[in-house]
This record gives structure tokens, C-alpha cells and sequence, in this order.
């Protein structure tokens, strides 16, 4: 049976990461390091076994998800960075990518708007969900949707007074921002929304008063929440749009088939058992391990300057 050229590619794509993960193994001293490696090997290999069995069983449902919805250009998107493992330092890297894609945004003259914020208190951000929209026909969502997956960094904590070299993750998600004419039906039995009071910044008045929102999509169990606003009704718009999004997200990769849905995966939940980029401090490089290629100049990449990076991954 002749395999697709897409399913190959990606076949051929694991093996590498494969290989590279066992060179890892095989090299790094670092107890930390290996333990990631060997998770990924292993993470990855399942994938193989995966291919292989649809392969042998003949389906047939290996054509690239051509519906409507898949062809669409979304202009925006939302993005949630989450901290993984590593405690306070995994806190204290998810604010560095916050900064930097907020900072990009700013080059690029988008607009950010935060969603919701959870901080850890000492410059740690534990979750943050924003917005970014674009008013050019430069595509936030297009330009960024390869960038979710989990995000590794190796570096000396500054609580570290020995000068152990840790390693840590955040996870990041980015969604398209679903706009009102699209199809999705949402029934208001379907919802369960919450009111609280807000926490974190924003003054006495947010402290105050119960203008936070949950919103609980009771068939999936999708929870999503707003802060921001002040406004009850803003909040609840806004966590509305999240909602949507995720919703959307999930309708997409039901559609895509077995095969699709796999491949889908990777670029939502199933990819964060992965690490697709290492921010390694000590040598200042970036690497991401899809595409394997490196950039240097982590700084100057921290404050914003992701277009080559960007450019590069846009091939996946």
C-alpha cells in the first residue's frame, strides 16, 4: 500500500527527533535532562506504533482534511501560557515567553488584550490567556499557531546559589479567535457561569465585586474564565469568545478523521507530551526540534525578536 507523502514525512520526522533524544541520553551528565529525553523517546516511539497500525489496517482516511473550516484564514488568536514543571522557575519562564510574544505583538503594532492572569507573586506568572489582534493583513494566528507545544528551558535559577543548571517547561496554546458568523452552536443548557470576585491587580473596585466570570460547557467539561474587565457583561462576553474558540478547535479535529485527529493532536493536547523548542541559557542558543534548527542572541529573542524563528517553523 502506498503511504502519502504527509504520513511519510511525519514518520520520517519522529525517527529524527528519536535520534535526537537518544543522543541527548547518551551525552548529558544532567539527571534532569535525561529523565525528559527518555520520556520523549518514549512518547515518540507510541506515535510510530500508532502510524504503523493505521497504516497495516488499511484505512483509508489518509487524505489531508480538505473541509471548508480547514481552508479558512483566521486573522487572530488567543494564546494561554501555562507553567509546567519546575515550580517557581517553570513561573518565572512562562512570564519570559509572555514577554516575548507581547512584545512581538508590539512590533508588529497588534493589540494585546489580557484575558485572565494568575501570578505566583515573585515575577512568576502560574497562567495567562490574551488576546492578540491585528488590524493589517499581517495574521497573528497564522504567524503563531506553530508555536504551540511545550517549551523547555535549561538555565541557573537565580535562587540557585550552587549553580545547578535546571530545567523547566511552560505549555502554550494558540487558538483562533472563532469570528460571530461562523457556525457553532452553543445552548445556553449547555452553560454553567460563575460569578467571584477577581484577584491580582486591578484595584479595590475589581477586589470588590463579583465582575470575574467562569463559564463551564457542560457536555465537553471545557472551563474558561475572564478577569479583566470590570464590566460583568465584558468579562462574560470575552470568556464567550475563549469558549468558542476551544470549541471550534475540538469540532476541527473531530472532523480530521483518525489519522487527521492525530496529527491535529500534535499541534493541541497530544504535542505537550513533547518538547518541540529548548531554551538553553548557559550556551545561548534556541533550538527547535522539529524543524532542527538552533538561533542564538536568546536576549535580543526573549525581548521580541522572534521573526526569523517564526519564518523558520512557518514550514511545519
Amino acid at each position: 500500500m502506498d503511504i502519502p507523502d504527509y504520513i511519510q514525512n511525519q514518520i520520517d520526522s519522529i525517527k529524527n527527533k528519536i535520534s535526537e533524544s537518544e543522543a541527548l541520553l547518551n551525552e548529558s551528565s544532567n539527571l534532569d535532562i535525561k529523565l525528559l529525553a527518555q520520556e520523549e523517546i518514549e512518547s515518540l516511539k507510541k506515535q510510530i506504533i500508532e502510524l504503523n497500525l493505521a497504516i497495516a489496517s488499511g484505512e483509508d482516511n489518509y487524505e489531508e482534511n480538505d473541509t471548508e473550516s480547514s481552508k479558512k484564514k483566521f486573522n487572530n488568536c488567543i494564546m494561554e501560557i501555562r507553567a509546567g514543571a519546575g515550580g517557581d522557575e517553570a513561573g518565572l519562564f512562562a512570564n519570559n515567553l509572555y514577554t516575548m510574544y507581547t512584545r512581538y505583538a508590539e512590533r508588529m503594532k497588534w493589540k494585546v488584550e489580557e484575558i485572565s492572569k494568575n501570578d505566583g507573586g515573585i515575577g512568576n506568572i502560574k497562567e495567562v490567556v490574551f488576546e492578540i489582534i491585528s488590524n493589517s493583513n499581517k495574521r497573528p494566528y497564522e504567524l503563531l499557531k506553530h508555536e504551540s507545544g511545550v517549551h523547555r528551558v535549561q538555565r541557573v535559577p537565580t535562587t540557585e546559589s550552587s549553580g545547578r543548571i535546571h530545567t523547566s517547561t511552560a505549555t502554550i496554546a494558540v487558538l483562533p479567535i472563532v469570528d460571530e458568523v461562523e457556525e457553532l452552536e452553543i445552548r445556553p443548557e449547555e452553560l454553567r457561569i460563575d460569578t467571584y470576585r477577581a484577584g491580582g491587580a486591578g484595584g479595590q473596585h475589581v477586589n470588590k465585586t463579583e465582575s470575574a466570570i467562569r463559564i463551564t460547557h457542560l457536555p465537553t467539561g471545557t472551563v474558561v474564565q475572564c478577569q479583566d474587565e470590570r464590566s460583568q457583561h465584558k468579562n462574560k462576553e470575552r470568556a464567550m469568545s475563549v469558549l468558542k474558540s476551544k470549541l471550534f478547535q475540538m469540532m476541527q479535529e473531530q472532523q480530521a478523521g483518525k489519522i487527521g485527529e492525530l496529527r491535529a493532536n500534535q499541534v493541541g493536547s497530544a504535542e505537550r507530551s513533547e518538547k518541540i523548542r529548548t531554551y538553553n541559557f548557559p550556551q545561548d542558543r534556541i533550538t527547535d526540534h522539529r524543524i532542527k534548527k538552533n538561533w542564538h542572541n536568546l536576549d535580543k529573542i526573549l525581548l521580541g525578536e522572534i521573526d526569523k524563528m517564526l519564518e523558520d517553523v512557518s514550514s511545519l
